[in-house]
């Protein structure tokens, strides 16, 4: 595996890190600001309706968790996504490069960052949307996170399968079809699993008294919804940086190679 496509995948990483960290500060902060305010909200109704009251400490303060532990947590995720793209960009160029030289790794690199934005998000997400702090159950937090990884996972490893398959067929098929061949066992597989996994209601309803009367309403269906489309435009934003940064970075790489290639291929030219 050569060194320099993961040093190329860990600097995309970093720089797609620091792009959706900038965007999540401005846009995504503001909408869990709001979940954490009806968060406190509805535990003083809460503790009003029992008679009861509770105290809990905050082991980090909010501006620690959203400007330190954000960034942290959002840099870090995006190294690792930075060398598991670099990984996949090795394993997939030995192949295509060899086998088609012609091909343009740049071509390779935006295929494999809209890949990987649709396999290791786009259909976890579709099967269980990302929520704001507040909406979730602490009874079945463990469940839910369980299951995010299955879909995750089943739908990574489709995706191996469904990508070697259109390689085999295309030879035989060719680009559309072995794609199309691809694509239709990859849907079939993430859609059964997805069936088989359990369901997970969690937002918030309103608050009751006894009478039946509403005391604290139900998590506003705008801040989910908000939240949710930031999400999705932030993970866009992370994979399209990623693979572009690459891109560019291999295109450097490379290009010494290829204009030693096609400068022997002229002079062969010539002689002939």
């Amino acid at each position: 595996m050569e060194k320099k496509f993961i040093g190329a995948g860990l600097l995309s990483g970093l720089v797609a890190g620091i792009v959706a960290y900038i965007f999540a500060r401005i846009f995504i902060e503001p909408q869990v600001a709001k979940a954490i305010d009806y968060e406190d909200g509805r535990g003083a109704a809460e503790e009003a309706l029992s008679g009861e009251h509770g105290h809990e400490h905050e082991v980090f303060t909010r501006s620690v968790q959203e400007n330190i532990g954000a960034a942290t947590g959002t840099l870090v995720f995006a190294l690792c996504m930075g060398a598991f793209f670099a990984v996949a960009f090795t394993v997939l160029w030995s192949y295509v490069g060899r086998r088609y030289p012609a091909t343009d790794p740049r071509a390779v690199a935006a295929a494999l960052g809209a890949i990987g934005l649709v396999v290791a998000f786009g259909v976890p997400f579709f099967v269980y949307p990302a929520n704001p702090p507040a909406v979730g159950d602490d009874n079945t937090i463990g469940d839910r996170s369980g299951a995010y990884l299955t879909i995750t996972l089943v739908s990574v490893i489709a995706a191996i399968a469904a990508v070697t398959l259109a390689l085999w067929l295309r030879p035989r098929l060719g680009g559309l079809v072995s794609a199309i061949a691809a694509v239709i066992p990859y849907l079939t597989v993430v859609t059964i699993a997805a069936a088989l996994l359990p369901e997970f209601h969690e937002v918030p309803e309103a608050l009751k008294n006894d009478a039946g009367d509403i005391v604290f309403p139900g998590f506003p269906g705008g801040v989910i919804g908000d939240f949710r489309v930031y999400v999705i435009a932030n993970q866009v934003i992370l994979w399209t940086v990623l693979a572009t940064v690459f891109a560019l970075i291999i295109w450097k790489l490379e290009k010494p190679r290829t204009s030693v290639t096609a400068a022997a291929a002229e002079r062969v030219g010539a002689a002939d």
